[in-house]
């Protein structure tokens, strides 16, 4: 019989890394909860008219990559290419914006598209999603640029740089689109394959054509800057400056359009310089019709999606394994020990301190060797004896000192040992060289 394996495009997050997604989480969490911004989580599967509407048919996501399926009921279901349709579906569904107000809507969770697996990219994979609805003002735009690199700062990634653009209103881009095509047309023998099937469906989205033939012809296609209005002048104007007032750097880039319909005016992008190919951590911009496409109220609104297996890969490099939180590592031996140990690692749990016990009642001295694996600042002893006494062995795993305690002066003391911890681990973290 063949073993089983996950599936092409998807992939287990083990423990070990599983650190280091939490600390994403965490760090985005803390830092979209200061700035108010609420979290929202919508089903993984919604119907496929959704995305259809939402995306927009003529995108590579619609028509080559979403997964799409017919349930018992024969309804048509997809499971979420992306966050945004689902996250405004659920604004209209259940009348947020009626509650007055911006609506400052966060999710984080798995995305699905069928697509060439390659490092940073899967089939399934993670987006942390940022959505601001019920806005037009420059600065909902800006704020949701400076919590992104509020969060990937706090992350402490480095070597990255802000692309941003505008793509102009719908009558905007309807008039560029025309100047496009009527420029690219005479050259449609020598685009790429991909690039001649989006001149009719999608040209916008030739500009980003990674093929170096199709990147020479489009290199003196017409600007898009050329073709905005008035209006969308003014708002893109206003974006630069309050980025400048924020101190944040950022280039501007006329080619960036994204890959999704619904974006209009200001559109960004994130990149790193140490991914590769695969160089966007964060993507989005302004979306004012997608609420009423999709059969809501008139709604402007702003957001972006950073792709969290890009992130890994980056904190990977940099080795940022966050450090170890647990206090003390409890060991065992016998039958009147390890019934008591079990109780005394709760015990202690319930006060506040992280207590991992050995349940393998297996040798003093392999669990000794577990301990000092384990992270812990402190190594709890206890074999029958001290169960009869009441009192437990304590080793501080850092120095190797130890001390004899009643059990109830480790229980009734908290404040104490979690200073003592606290201060051991300080010492640890100085001698202990950084990764």
């Amino acid at each position: 019989m063949a073993s089983l394996q996950a599936l092409r495009g998807t992939r287990d997050i083990l423990p070990s890394e599983s650190q280091i997604w939490q600390l994403l989480e965490q760090t985005a969490r803390q830092i979209l909860s200061q700035a108010a911004v609420q979290e929202i989580r919508t089903p993984i599967f919604e119907q496929t008219s959704l995305f259809e509407r939402g995306i927009g048919e003529a995108t590579d996501v619609v028509g080559k990559e979403m997964y799409s399926f017919r349930d018992r009921g024969d309804r048509s279901l997809t499971l979420r290419p992306e966050g945004t349709a689902g996250t405004v579906r659920a604004y209209i569904e259940h009348g947020l914006a009626s509650q007055g107000g911006v609506q400052r809507l966060w999710y984080c969770g798995p995305m699905f598209r069928y697509e060439r697996p390659q490092a940073g990219r899967q089939r399934q994979f993670h987006q942390l999603g940022l959505e601001l609805l019920g806005t037009a003002d420059a600065r909902a735009d800006a704020e949701a640029i400076a919590l992104a690199t509020q969060i990937l700062q706090a992350l402490g990634l480095k070597n990255l740089r802000l692309d941003l653009n505008s793509v102009g209103d719908a009558s905007d881009r309807a008039a560029y689109r025309q100047a496009l095509v009527d420029y690219l047309t005479p050259y449609a023998a020598d685009l790429d394959p991909d690039s001649r099937d989006r001149l009719e469906r999608n040209p916008l989205r030739i500009l980003d054509s990674k093929d170096e033939r199709t990147q020479a012809i489009v290199a003196e296609a017409p600007s898009l800057h050329d073709y905005l209005s008035e209006r969308s002048r003014q708002l893109f104007e206003q974006v630069q400056q309050l980025l400048t007032n924020l101190g944040i750097d950022y280039r501007l880039e006329p080619k960036l359009v994204r890959g999704l319909d619904y974006y209009t005016h200001t559109a960004f992008e994130i990149i790193s310089s140490d991914l590769g190919a695969q160089a966007t951590v964060c993507g989005g911009g302004r979306y004012d019709g997608l609420v009423s496409q999709l059969g809501g109220p008139e709604t402007p609104a702003v957001g972006w999606a950073m792709g969290l297996e890009r992130l890994v890969l980056l904190l990977q490099q940099r080795q940022a394994v966050p450090a170890a939180t647990l206090d003390f590592y409890l060991v065992s031996r016998g039958a009147i020990a390890e019934a008591q140990a079990l109780v005394l690692a709760q015990k202690l749990r319930l006060s506040g301190f992280a207590v991992e016990l050995d349940l393998s009642s297996s040798a003093f001295g392999k669990q000794f060797k577990r301990a000092d694996r384990s992270g812990a600042i402190a190594c709890l002893v206890l074999g029958d004896a001290e169960a009869e006494q009441g009192q437990v062995n304590l080793k501080w795993l850092q120095t190797g000192e130890q001390q004899t305690l009643d059990q109830n002066e480790l229980l009734h003391n908290p404040d104490r040992w979690r200073s003592q911890l606290q201060a051991a681990r300080a010492v640890s973290s100085v001698e202990v060289a950084p990764l």
